[in-house]
């Protein structure tokens, strides 16, 4: 009895460790993108403050990008906003930096609800949304807020979903 009463001990914190570390360890994946990198995306850019509209590709070829993708009804995309703001001062201008909604714009959500909810929310940098989740489909970015930083050469050097602290953005982005 004591053996049954051993192994299932054995089994149940092998298995309590296996989920703490998936719950609590961002995923660097550093070889993401394979060797090419992501492939580019051309993406519809909002008329907001610090965002001209437009289009962009993102990322963009020989320079570092950080990419937010988001949701206006997400409470922890609400929450980040404000560690978003301070990464955003804090990092070179010549980092292309950007939050991207994959909502259905223009559907369940307008353009204007979208602009207001990044400008009241300290938004200064581009926004754009990935109406035809391409982007959404090259980053297998499959939850909001997903953080995700592109070296120069386009390959994934960091990802993280979740709440996500403006140092961790910063030093992640100055790394790549």
């Amino acid at each position: 009895m004591r053996r049954r009463e051993l192994l299932a001990g054995v089994g149940a914190l092998g298995a309590l460790g296996v989920g703490g570390a998936v719950a609590f360890t961002d995923l660097s994946l550093t070889d993401r993108g394979g060797v090419e990198g992501v492939e580019p995306v051309e993406i519809q850019r909002f008329e907001a403050r610090g965002s001209p509209q437009g289009t962009e590709m993102v990322p963009e070829p020989g320079r570092v990008t950080f990419v937010e993708m988001f949701a206006t009804w997400c409470g922890i995309c609400q929450r980040n906003m404000p560690e978003l703001v301070e990464a955003a001062e804090a990092v070179d201008d010549d980092v292309q930096f950007l939050s991207v909604t994959n909502e259905p714009v223009g559907q369940t959500v307008q353009p204007a609800d979208v602009v207001e909810w990044f400008e009241s929310r300290g938004g200064n940098w581009h926004l754009a949304v990935d109406d035809e989740l391409e982007l959404s489909r090259r980053v297998d970015a499959t939850g909001v807020p997903t953080h995700l930083v592109f070296d120069a050469e386009n390959r994934i050097t960091w990802e993280k979903t979740g709440f996500t602290e403006s140092d961790t953005i910063v030093e992640r982005v100055q790394s790549a």
